[in-house]
Formats: C-alpha cells, sequence, structure tokens
C-alpha cells in the first residue's frame, strides 16, 4: 500500500513554491489516491494537472500501481484547515456542532482555538409586545465542531 505521508511530503514540496496548499490526502484500500488541495482565492486547472504531473514522476507506478485523483475542494464541501475558515471570514456559513445543533451564520473570526460566529436571534425584549432579531456572536472550540461549510445563498 502506498504510504500517505510519503504522499503528503510530495505535495508539500510541490506546492511549497506556490499560493496552493493542501487540504486532505486519502489513499483507499485499491490504491486510490485521491488529493485536496485549496487556495485563498482559487485553484486552477492547470495547478491540479502540474501537481498529478509531479506526483507521477515521483511515485513508482511499477513497484506499486495506483489511481490518482487530483482536485480542488468543492465550494460546499466541509472546512478541513484553519487557513479555510480564514479565507471565508465575513461570508454565510452553515455549522454542525458535534451536539447535533445545526445553525447559519457569518463567519466573524478564526483562530487555532476556534471560530466565532455571528448569528441572528430572535428575542422578545422585557415588555415588549413583538420579538425583535438580534445579532449575537458566539464562540466554538474547533473539538465541538461536527462541520463547517460554506453556504451558497441565491437571494
Amino acid at each position: 500500500m502506498i504510504d500517505k505521508d510519503i504522499v503528503s511530503r510530495l505535495v508539500e514540496e510541490k506546492l511549497a513554491s506556490s499560493d496552493n496548499y493542501l487540504v486532505d490526502v486519502e489513499i483507499g484500500s485499491d490504491n486510490r489516491i485521491v488529493i485536496e488541495i485549496d487556495n485563498d482565492k482559487s485553484v486552477c486547472i492547470d495547478d491540479c494537472v502540474e501537481l498529478s504531473r509531479y506526483l507521477e514522476e515521483h511515485l513508482n507506478r511499477d513497484a506499486e500501481d495506483y489511481e490518482l485523483e487530483v482536485g480542488s475542494v468543492g465550494i460546499t464541501s466541509p472546512f478541513k484547515k484553519l487557513r479555510q475558515y480564514v479565507k471565508n471570514i465575513g461570508n454565510e456559513i452553515e455549522m454542525q456542532l458535534k451536539s447535533g445543533t445545526k445553525f447559519t451564520g457569518v463567519l466573524k473570526s478564526a483562530d487555532e482555538n476556534g471560530a466565532i460566529i455571528t448569528v441572528k436571534k430572535s428575542v422578545k425584549p422585557e415588555g415588549a409586545k413583538r420579538k425583535v432579531t438580534v445579532e449575537e456572536d458566539q464562540f466554538y472550540p474547533f473539538d465541538e465542531i461536527k462541520y463547517t461549510k460554506y453556504l451558497i445563498s441565491f437571494k
């Protein structure tokens, strides 16, 4: 079986001189290698082709056969790296916590500790007859988050 650490190291070497970064490497039991890369702006198809060719040159197909797929992270794919959170600050996101709570909001900030999300809530002020919508910042550590992903909106 092809070693994931070797593939990851090769990808990191190749991407070191570019704006692209490694998000994930998956290697199936059938030696199917799937590599996801991202960029703070966008990944172009030429970047994927170049990385694929680089890996083909550095992996020995004669020693062990494999199938290789290199692509960019899908727009609705869950975030896997802090850099993806940072890239999406100011965007509307969907988040599900490990507790099962699911909500949408605007990603306000993110660091190695977790993410701050601005959510809208309806509250009834004391003495008022109607509820009003207020915005509230909520912090969630990464170990409580099941997934976070960009929310596509057609408003």
